[in-house]
């Protein structure tokens, strides 16, 4: 690899407080920033980010990897993407089944006040939503 393709290529890093989740090169990241969606291109001027939950796509030549990142942090810098967030899971390792049910069970249950019930349902729906197609 020559030093031009060196420079333009990025690196994502998935960390949670158990372990190294992803140490990928990329040509394209796209993050679940608290305030909306931001994409990052090899050359991003340095970033702090508080994430939310979601989506978090990286894409390499042809290939996307989709994860579903649990809130946390995102540090941009020197193109390395480091996203530290407590927990993580590859879209293949969400089961829909499991996520619906959870979501009856969050609906049903009033011991939970307002608040909580509707943050706990919106990352479930985020959940279901990464796992269409056309997410």
């Amino acid at each position: 690899m020559s030093s031009a393709e060196k420079i333009q290529a990025l690196q994502c890093l998935v960390v949670t407080p158990e372990k190294v989740l992803l140490d990928s090169p990329a040509d394209f990241v796209a993050l679940p920033l608290y305030d909306g969606e931001l994409g990052v291109l090899p050359g991003r001027r340095p970033l702090v980010g508080k994430l939310g939950y979601g989506a978090l796509r990286v894409r390499r030549g042809d290939t996307t990897l989709r994860m579903f990142v649990d809130g946390g942090f995102v540090q941009i810098r020197r193109n390395v993407v480091t996203v530290l967030t407590p927990q993580a899971w590859p879209c293949e390792q969400l089961d829909a089944a499991r996520l619906r049910q959870e979501l009856q069970q969050v609906q049903q249950d009033r011991s939970l006040t307002p608040d909580v019930r509707q943050q706990r349902t919106a990352r479930l729906l985020a959940m279901l939503r990464m796992m269409q197609p056309s997410a």
